[in-house]
């Protein structure tokens, strides 16, 4: 019992302290903020005063606000997020792609864990902004790494979001479990690649029974296709766009 006391509280003192690669957040901003075409720059503020970048891409009587969530270690303007930030306004969408917490370079994945509160309240913050834009019905669209972040926030259930569209969702770091959607009361997308990455295929099954008998929930598989879907964005899209068109 003593030892995990110990485990607990040092995990809990980790998470405390434990915040992004603030430099690197301000290097990617710089670069990228430049260059958008589509959509407005936007910054959220945390508790602790610092301010993340989102790129907001607003539609005329858009059918829900979504929150965009990258992956491990890049931007909200990268590969197929840039994709997912910029289609799905044309769909009736309204998006705001947000910078998640990020680390060195050569962090490992299960680093990341210890920053899952700050990234908690980076989805808050983003759902609360869509809200504060006028949007009754809020939902979220992440990917790989940014699945895992997603998955922290909603098992907490948050009345705000109506539905999820989770891509790519990777095992637990370190025990390989599948990440499952059993507490999640909100409609679940689980979508992958045919030729994902091991760390998503092996749970697949165990994450699909577990939408079992939730309402508006399903899986879907995209053939021929791998962890970013690389050759088959249109797919995606229109995959989490008939979702997303499902949900009541």
């Amino acid at each position: 019992m003593r030892a995990w006391l110990i485990t607990l509280l040092l995990a809990v003192s980790a998470s405390a302290f434990a915040a992004s690669d603030y430099a690197r957040e301000k290097k990617w901003a710089g670069e990228i903020t430049p260059g958008i075409v589509v959509g407005d720059p936007v910054y959220l503020e945390q508790k602790n005063r610092h301010k993340f970048l989102g790129i907001y891409t607003e539609v005329n009587k858009a059918k829900m606000g979504l929150v965009v969530v990258h992956g491990i270690g890049i931007h909200p303007d990268w590969g197929i997020i840039g994709t997912l930030r910029q289609r799905l306004p044309d769909h009736g969408y309204t998006t705001l792609s947000i910078q998640m917490p990020i680390l060195a370079v050569d962090a490992k994945p299960e680093a990341y864990v210890a920053h899952f509160p700050e990234a908690v309240e980076r989805l808050q913050l983003a759902v609360a902004y869509l809200k504060s834009k006028g949007y009754k019905r809020v939902a979220l669209v992440s990917h790989s790494m940014g699945s895992r972040m997603s998955h922290a926030y909603m098992t907490r259930n948050p009345p705000e979001v109506g539905a999820w569209a989770s891509l790519s969702m990777p095992a637990a770091f370190g025990t390989g479990a599948a990440m499952t959607y059993e507490a999640i009361k909100a409609p679940v997308l689980d979508l992958y690649g045919a030729n994902n990455l091991p760390q998503v295929l092996s749970g697949a099954d165990k994450r699909k029974a577990s939408l079992k008998g939730k309402a508006g929930s399903k899986q879907v598989v995209i053939p021929d296709t791998d962890h970013l879907f690389a050759n088959h964005e249109d797919a995606m899209v229109q995959a989490v766009k008939d979702f997303l068109d499902s949900v009541k």
